[in-house]
């Protein structure tokens, strides 16, 4: 017979048996893990648009400060600030009382002069007469002459008088020298506004289409004009012009390039470039900064890769990396 003893050993032996078994069951080594995919594609030459993101500001293209062309004081003002006005469109109304006076007083200066000349011409007749039978001086008959040129030169110069005073009083009468958008009045009824003073009473400005002034560094563009003159790059002037409005969305509406400026700004060493675009619904207001994106060159050789596949060295020039071979162009593609 075995001893209790044996079958304890027993136990212990099945026991260790049985997490050896399992220790096994559970520790198979895992699989290798497969190869990773590599992308290769054939590379091509292509075209492709040189864009560049710069700032501008829009400007109308025509503005009109109303100035008054006289002094006095403002009786009427006719128009709704922030609305659209004709061309000739009566805007204000100055007191005319003293400029219809003036008017009346050159007139009857004019009638006077006019009365005088008659008198004169009639009087040199009479003495060219009596100077062929010697029943007045030469002297005489000269001196009636002369009083009837000077009586024309009044009678002229009474005319030019009157005609002034008519172009005063129509000055009276402000008008708009431009069809456009017009701005806030600077002027109430009762204002005393003078010829020649500083402040406009209003501004007009023509905004159904409008400039955007986009500005350039000059090195940027000598570089542009280099690779130009290399052959590689093509102008691309009267290209197109897209904007980023200041609250983030795109304008709808695409612009093209107009021209570019024949000089630097001493202050910035920039260029100005500028675009125009079309304005229905009034989005683009004068003054306001946006995002222009411009194609300034068309690159006739470029090797387009995925920006995936792309890095960059300390100097900006693109490289491959060793798991990208090339890609056709894509949206999110680079050019190298």
């Amino acid at each position: 017979m075995k001893s209790p003893l044996d079958h304890q050993f027993g136990r212990k032996t099945l026991a260790i048996a049985a997490l050896l078994l399992l220790a096994g069951c559970g520790g198979e080594a895992p699989p290798p893990p497969p190869p990773p995919a590599v992308g290769v594609v054939t590379l091509s030459n292509e075209s492709v648009a040189l864009t560049t993101d710069l700032p501008g500001r829009v400007s109308a293209i025509g503005t009109s400060e109303v100035r008054p062309q006289i002094s006095g004081v403002v009786r009427q003002r006719l128009f709704e600030e922030g609305a659209n006005v004709r061309a000739g469109q009566l805007l204000f109304v100055v007191e005319d009382a003293p400029y219809r006076a003036a008017v009346a007083a050159a007139r009857g200066n004019l009638a006077r002069a006019q009365a005088a000349i008659n008198a004169t011409r009639l009087q040199s007749q009479r003495y060219r007469e009596l100077v062929a039978i010697n029943a007045v001086s030469r002297q005489e008959a000269d001196n009636a002459d002369a009083s009837a040129q000077q009586a024309n030169a009044d009678v002229m110069a009474q005319r030019a008088a009157a005609d002034a005073a008519a172009v005063n009083l129509g000055f009276t009468r402000i008008r708009a020298p431009i069809a456009g958008r017009i701005g806030r009045s600077t002027v109430t009824a009762g204002a005393l506004v003078q010829a020649g003073q500083a402040e406009p009473l209003a501004t007009i400005q023509q905004t159904g289409r409008v400039y955007v002034d986009i500005t350039q560094s000059a090195a940027q563009l000598l570089d542009l004009k280099e690779t130009m003159r290399g052959g590689g790059v093509r102008s691309g002037e009267g290209a197109p012009v897209r904007l980023m409005l200041p609250n983030g969305k795109a304008y709808p509406i695409e612009g093209r390039l107009q021209f570019s400026e024949v000089t630097v700004d001493e202050t910035s060493g920039a260029v100005t470039l500028r675009a125009s675009f079309a304005n229905p619904r009034g989005d683009l207001l004068p003054g306001m900064y946006v995002r222009a994106r411009l194609t300034e060159g068309v690159r006739t050789s470029a090797l387009l890769a995925p920006q995936q596949g792309i890095t960059r060295d300390p100097r900006g020039r693109a490289t491959a990396r060793p798991r990208w071979s090339s890609a056709r162009a894509t949206r999110s593609s680079s050019a190298i």
